[in-house]
């Protein structure tokens, strides 16, 4: 099946926190081009007040956030699944081009095609201004971004 992207619906628990995890090491790339290779061509999507369809408008979309979130770190979390829907809390910290640090909070729900694509993200997030010195998500970058199995989720934050 071109496209397919395991693990696959319907999820139990492992499967579903795999999907987390890939979806998150997805997003500290911060490459537009390959997070969009997650979702079908017609994905739709509500991330705060936008509305956006396809993968053209996801990989648009994805290019502008990380033009304007600098230094952008993710972690994400398991919330709950049932046959081929999770839901995820998450968050993130990044700076503005003036300096701001934000640490931005929320909640995704996802529902999949059988291929393991995400068909539909509906996203609900809050920023809160932060100092630097109140920064919770520190890892090298390195290559991809990907958060190290040792950095604290976010039950360990207390996010």
């Amino acid at each position: 099946m071109t496209g397919t992207r395991t693990p696959l619906p319907p999820f139990d628990a492992a499967s579903a926190a795999q999907k987390v995890r890939l979806a998150e090491d997805g997003w500290n790339s911060r490459d537009p081009a390959r997070v969009a290779l997650a979702y079908t061509p017609d994905s739709v999507w509500r991330n705060r007040d936008i509305f956006l369809a396809g993968r053209n408008a996801i990989t648009d979309f994805l290019a502008a956030k990380w033009q304007r979130e600098r230094d952008y770190r993710l972690v994400k979390t398991l919330w709950a699944f049932a046959g081929n829907r999770i839901a995820v809390r998450f968050a993130y910290e990044w700076h503005d081009h003036d300096g701001q640090w934000w640490r931005s909070y929320g909640n995704e729900n996802w529902e999949f095609a059988a291929n393991g694509q995400m068909a539909r993200r509906i996203a609900s997030i809050n920023d809160l201004a932060i100092a630097e010195s109140a920064r919770l998500l520190h890892w090298d970058r390195g290559d991809t971004g990907r958060r190290p199995d040792t950095h604290p989720g976010l039950d360990e934050l207390g996010l």
